[in-house]
């Protein structure tokens, strides 16, 4: 017999938006680690805000909603509170429940601030790292550097002298730059002044950039140090050495790196560290500072092998976590969405490796 299609909707539903999830859903143990962290974060998270007043947003509905942001490629935090009007799933996993208000969307922005000056972040990030060392999923010995070019939210016509000279651009008119020498000591982006002119190789064109810098475990790929720095011909050795500086390790441990590592200064700092620079060499027109003491060992030439998997979470941060082209400006903002996208990167990574886990 043929249904019917009843217009009058029903008032009341007696099913909970913990039955409507699948319990084998992918996003069971994302939320599982996302609240783990959280709960680990929760007295850093007190700390930023005042014991008297309106209660606030809570801050752990904030943080799950980037999660989701990132894990789904939503483009802007606008279409993020517009998906939570009706995306079941979406509510179930920030906490909200089926007759909650969304909040408005100037909420993220106003607690922007509030969440760069606690450096939540990078709390969540070491959050993450703290549960992937406790199920063992890292070595702690064999590590790869390597950085990536993140295309500032700038154009090319707003990288103008800083003196003011050159004119054009006003009234909606176009300002022409060819034939025009520009460099970072003389001319800035009036839309992000903290991006910088840079090309990351030879033949390459030149972007208004920040550099992303990731620093990988060798056993399973996870990202173990994540920070951004303006875009220099030096940054990538210097942000290598701060990270490397950070990581838990062991006494003795090996770093992989592509030829831009290959200096004389970059190795030797390693070596006083105890740390075996195993960096690609590069004897294209200078000699190499990686010698015989280094290649004639077998785990060289496995560095050089695992030294890949730092590419897996370049890309999925680019294409995923939507980090190809930048939706925020300035240094500290840049930052904090590279950290943050790095530490769903190593949840999603651990949810596959947790399940692959033999029990």
């Amino acid at each position: 017999m043929r249904g019917t299609a009843g217009d009058q909707p029903g008032m009341f539903s007696y099913v909970t938006m913990e039955a409507r999830i699948p319990a084998d859903h992918p996003l069971r143990a994302m939320r599982e680690m996302t609240d783990a962290a959280l709960r680990g974060m929760s007295r850093q998270l007190g700390a930023l805000y005042s014991h008297t007043g309106r209660p606030s947003i809570p801050p752990e509905h904030l943080l799950r909603a980037l999660v989701v942001q990132v894990l789904f490629s939503v483009r802007s935090e606008r279409l993020l509170m517009e998906q939570l009007e009706y995306n079941l799933l979406f509510r179930w996993f920030v906490g909200l429940q089926m007759d909650d208000q969304v909040w408005d969307v100037t909420v993220f922005t106003k607690n922007r601030d509030r969440l760069l000056e606690g450096n939540v972040a990078a709390a969540f990030f070491d959050q993450v790292i703290r549960q992937a060392r406790e199920a063992g999923l890292l070595s702690d010995e064999h590590f790869t550097v390597d950085g990536t070019l993140l295309e500032a939210c700038a154009g090319h016509k707003s990288f103008r002298p800083k003196d003011g000279s050159g004119g054009g651009g006003g009234g909606g008119s176009e300002r022409d730059f060819r034939g025009e020498r520009r460099k970072n000591d003389t001319h800035a982006s009036t839309t992000d002044p903290d991006a910088r002119l840079y090309k990351k190789g030879q033949g390459k064109e030149a972007k208004l950039c920040f550099l992303g810098h990731a620093l990988a475990d060798n056993r399973h790929g996870l990202v173990v140090g994540a920070t951004t720095t303006l875009a220099t011909g030096t940054a990538e050795r210097e942000a290598a050495e701060a990270m490397l500086r950070r990581a838990r390790r062991r006494k003795r441990a090996t770093v992989g790196g592509d030829k831009g590592y290959d200096t004389g200064e970059f190795v030797a700092a390693m070596r006083r560290r105890r740390v075996t620079p195993h960096v690609a060499q590069n004897t294209s027109n200078r000699r190499s500072a990686i010698d015989a003491r280094t290649t004639r060992h077998a785990g060289y030439g496995i560095s050089q092998r695992k030294r890949k998997v730092i590419e897996q979470p370049f890309g999925w941060m680019k294409t995923v976590g939507l980090l190809r082209k930048l939706r925020h400006r300035g240094h500290r903002k840049v930052g904090w969405m590279f950290t943050f996208t790095a530490a769903v990167y190593d949840m999603v990574r651990m949810r596959t490796l947790l399940a692959e886990a033999p029990t």
